[in-house]
């Protein structure tokens, strides 16, 4: 099958082929493989990836549909492949950046040094709604708030660009997994002869860190996998997980806690748990300190935690760090705690809270992407070169009144990938959520949840607006 009709564009970077057309070093045996193949073959592989992901159930919830619609996550079986160094590259970059992340939690919920050094503002962090007084003066166990971070990445004609953190409860790393078995199987002969290195020992490097966060120390600490139920759009990797990691899935009403600690009820009594993985947000976590109509959390979770009696991961408050406005401070954190250049660049950010930002934005909305600070999945956001007059016009609306809420961003061109698409390949834009873990050290798997936008010219590669999924291969050196 080949490529015929397959089109480059000058300003998008493409994951395969050189401007000039012809496929880059890294890409020559998938491009080889791929044009040798007959097209029924193809289509064939594409299907039983498809069936792979239908059998197992790997499914994701859409909000907002009346009846919360399950589907099956499009997953398209043409790996994108970065190269050792490329990779390399990355792994420095965002073990800098989630170091200073830390840094910056462990010192606005203590001394404040950024603040009243004047290099982020008092409004943009305390007057964030991911700021919770109630963890002030709480010292992280290691200096540690944040254990697991998935960071989304782009790549454009200029590098890479780290388009957002996801600090709080990250989801997506079992999609990497499925990707890569589903793809593997298919695609053995050049998945070996490529030397692609392997990403299926993430929940054992997930459990190393877990463990470290452990308070009693040992090496079998007992975890509970706190999920909201079966409800959660994320259910299935709550599953997936707690599977990997040995550890129990529990629900809020399956644990208490007794005299500072954390008990698990479980048929022959109550068990103590050392370390809770939760996938609950702040808001539900614990009904006596955030909101007390959560049936989701645990009451006196978060004092036990502070007693240090429990390790909680990622501990309650590190949402202010991945705050769309504070983004845009991120490189400034990793000069003032590291004395460091950034490795990766943030994308340009304009906060509507600024009154020329707001005008510059309300002026350029045509060409901008605008979103709400603590929006996520896709929703409530404005692609302006797409969208249409009115819908700009009551975008504005909203901008004015409350323009804390909102960033913009210049319209990045998204590098793309090819896909097959209905018999032909196509080109499709595609992002990276590499996820990395730190307990007392940092770890990560040479791989990541590659996202695709399935529709033909779309830029938002969520789920739930039509995205999909691509296996990453990172190959060795």
């Amino acid at each position: 099958m080949n490529f015929d009709g397959y089109q480059l564009e000058p300003t998008v970077y493409d994951e395969v082929f050189n401007p000039d057309g012809s496929p880059r070093d890294h890409c020559l045996d998938l491009y080889e493989t791929l044009t040798e193949l007959p097209a029924e073959d193809l289509a064939s592989i594409q299907e039983r990836v498809t069936r792979s992901f239908s059998n197992e159930g790997i499914s994701f919830t859409v909000y907002g549909d009346e009846e919360g619609e399950e589907r099956i996550i499009p997953v398209d079986c043409v790996p994108r492949v970065i190269s050792h160094a490329e990779w390399s590259f990355l792994e420095r970059g965002l073990t800098q950046r989630l170091k200073a992340l830390n840094m910056f939690l462990e010192d606005v919920y203590n001394q404040g040094r950024i603040i009243e050094d004047g290099v982020i503002p008092v409004d943009v962090v305390r007057g964030c709604p991911q700021y919770r007084v109630e963890m002030r003066g709480f010292a992280a166990p290691y200096g540690t708030w944040v254990s697991i971070c998935g960071t989304d990445l782009v790549r454009t004609n200029d590098g890479f660009y780290v388009l957002e953190d996801n600090l709080r409860v990250p989801s997506g790393v079992s999609y990497m997994i499925a990707n890569r078995k589903a793809v593997k199987a298919n695609l053995r002969r050049l998945y070996r002869s490529s030397r692609v290195q392997e990403v299926e020992h993430y929940g054992r490097l997930l459990l190393k860190t877990l463990v470290e966060m452990a308070p009693r120390g040992g090496s079998e600490p007992t975890i509970a996998l706190l999920t909201p139920g079966v409800y959660n759009s994320a259910f299935y990797e709550h599953m997936f997980l707690a599977r990997e990691l040995g550890a129990e899935l529990v629900e809020g009403r399956d644990l208490l806690v007794e005299d500072g600690f954390v008990y698990m009820r479980t048929t022959t009594g109550l068990r103590r748990v050392d370390v809770v993985y939760r996938r609950v947000d702040d808001d539900f976590i614990d009904p006596l300190v955030f909101r007390s109509d959560s049936l989701l959390g645990v009451p006196g979770l978060l004092h036990a935690y502070k007693l240090g009696n429990v390790g909680l991961v990622n501990a309650p408050g590190t949402g202010v760090a991945d705050d769309k406005s504070v983004y845009a401070y991120v490189g400034d954190m990793v000069r003032y705690y590291l004395s460091e250049e950034p490795l990766l660049a943030s994308v340009e950010t304009y906060l509507c809270r600024r009154p020329q930002d707001l005008e510059f934005t309300l002026d350029n909305l045509e060409s901008l992407v605008v979103k709400r600070v603590g929006g996520s999945g896709g929703y409530g956001m404005l692609i302006g070169p797409h969208a249409t007059q009115q819908e700009r016009d009551d975008y504005a609306v909203e901008l004015r009144a409350d323009p804390a809420d909102f960033i913009a961003q210049p319209v990045l061109a998204l590098s793309r990938s090819p896909c097959l698409i209905e018999g032909n390949f196509e080109p499709r834009h595609v992002d990276l959520r590499p996820f990395v873990l730190h307990g007392q050290e940092t770890r990560m798997v040479a791989g990541a949840f590659c996202r695709v936008a399935l529709r033909r010219g779309s830029l938002v590669v969520n789920s739930s607006q039509g995205g999909g999924g691509k296996d990453l291969w990172v190959l060795d050196d």
